[in-house]
């Protein structure tokens, strides 16, 4: 994926959530916010969501999809069940 220009992981979850710990590369934009800056996002790129259990990032899926985004992915249970996994986690 990191070959990938057209692929990004977004973090939906507030600001001070993410500079606490977010996926290595993930950009954050503020699901509150999320629909300001679907003009500034390729619909035909490939995004991975994230929030913190799966509940935010689902709405800005289906946001996304409805704005006719066609690859947008979720991480399933989110930064809980990331950081559950061992997977790396990067803090600002």
């Amino acid at each position: 994926m990191k070959q990938d220009p057209t692929f990004a992981i977004i973090d939906v979850r507030r600001p001070e959530e993410y500079a606490g710990g977010h996926i290595p590369g993930a950009i954050n934009i503020n699901s509150a916010q999320f629909s300001e800056h679907l003009e500034s996002l390729d619909p035909d790129g490939t995004y991975l969501l994230c929030c913190q259990r799966g509940g935010r990032s689902a709405g800005v899926r289906e946001l996304m999809e409805e704005a006719g985004f066609h690859n947008v992915h979720e991480v399933k249970g989110g930064m809980s069940a990331w950081k559950a996994a061992g997977f790396p986690v990067v803090r600002d």
